[in-house]
């Protein structure tokens, strides 16, 4: 019987911390979000990459020239330089790029990062239940061309999804501001 009593109540401990840890979003975290989305005009500064894990990419951490703390799956971003930013209907970023490629590279491999800049195409914002946007466009670089996926949280927590033609799909997660 003394073990039954134990049990019910690590459930009832582990039910009622879950509870509390869930983090109730602010209006003032709705709205400063929601005039970042409406102007059009923010930047995201990621912290972590979550490449496609391939046989490739196995062989790559395995030569150990990933940063430290990294995985196959998800390569630590802090300190390296990077961005994405939107500023009415243009783009620019630099996005380092870890994945493997599907067409050839153009001669002194200049375009292993993702590099936009120009005009953003087919910019579509959808309202998640959670006080989320979902941002989707399309976008090019030098040579290649994008489908882009941001979702912003409230919490001003970013989410980066990008398809391209000639690349794996790579993933992106970090902070999102307003750029200025």
């Amino acid at each position: 019987m003394k073990p039954l009593s134990i049990i019910t109540l690590i459930v009832a401990i582990a039910f009622f911390s879950c509870k509390s840890a869930s983090s109730k979003v602010t209006d003032e975290e709705i709205k400063a979000l929601e005039t970042l989305v409406e102007n059009k005009n923010f930047s995201i500064e990621s912290n972590w990459a979550f490449p496609r894990t391939t046989a490739a990419m196995q062989r790559v951490l395995n030569s150990g020239m990933l940063p430290a703390g990294s995985s196959t799956g998800a390569i630590n971003l802090i300190g390296n330089s990077n961005f994405l930013t939107i500023s009415g209907d243009s783009i620019t970023s630099y996005l380092p790029y870890y994945g493997e490629r599907h067409t050839n590279v153009g001669y002194g491999g200049s375009d292993g990062a993702i590099q936009l800049k120009g005009i953003v195409e087919n910019y579509t914002v959808t309202q998640g239940k959670q006080h989320d946007y979902t941002i989707s466009f399309d976008a090019k670089s030098k040579s290649e061309r994008f489908n882009i996926s941001i979702t912003l949280y409230p919490s001003l927590k970013s989410y980066v999804k990008l398809i391209g033609a000639s690349r794996s799909s790579i993933s992106y997660s970090g902070q999102v501001k307003p750029s200025g």
